[in-house]
């Protein structure tokens, strides 16, 4: 289990990343998602805040699209 946390600032296309807690990648501005098993879980509790929401490509590589 892990803790995650979502962006509050979108990203140039518009989508907020998930992160986990130790990601390199995490900025300041974030939404504390609490703790998940997987990005699976934290991405649908992200997509409830902001439907536009995506798995980071470093972190939640498992959760990442590319559009």
């Amino acid at each position: 289990m892990k803790s995650y946390f979502v962006s509050n600032i979108p990203s140039p296309n518009g989508e907020h990343e998930v992160h986990m807690e130790s990601c390199i990648l995490i900025g300041e501005n974030n939404r504390n998602l609490g703790i998940h098993s997987n990005c699976e879980h934290a991405l649908y509790a992200a997509k409830k805040y902001y439907p536009l929401s995506n798995g980071c490509s470093f972190c939640c590589t498992t959760c990442h699209t590319e559009n």
